[in-house]
């Protein structure tokens, strides 16, 4: 696209389609780009993304464009490992020891008789 500007004022019709970066954002949320000092508004982008618009509204000052495509690589960002959930029976606490388990601790057992006498 050359440097002229339309009769409007603008470097850019209605109907183009061009790549911008977007430089900054607005107070309404949109982004800014500048083309060739010209501002155009870019919904649903965010600074430093590189974009194909398509011009919808031009004004004498300032244009609007909507995306058609994000030119912008991005990466993907690994997702946070979950921690495995415990399985229930981990969950229940420990059940009461039965006699039969306990330990006697080297203790005799009552019915035999004591052999120091």
């Amino acid at each position: 696209m050359s440097g002229s500007f339309n009769d409007q004022g603008a470097p850019v019709r209605e109907g183009d389609i061009i790549q911008v970066t977007i430089d900054g954002v607005g107070e309404k949320g949109d982004g800014i780009a500048r083309v060739s000092g010209f501002v155009v508004f870019v919904p649903k982008t965010k600074a430093g993304q590189k974009v194909k618009v398509k011009m919808v509204k031009v004004l004498s000052k300032v244009g609007f464009a909507e995306v058609v495509s994000n030119e912008t690589k991005t990466t993907v960002e690994p997702k946070p490992k979950v921690k495995e959930m415990p399985k229930p029976e981990e969950l229940l606490p420990d059940p009461e020891p039965s006699p039969e388990d306990s330990d006697n601790f080297g203790e005799e057992p009552e019915d035999k008789e004591e052999e120091y006498m």
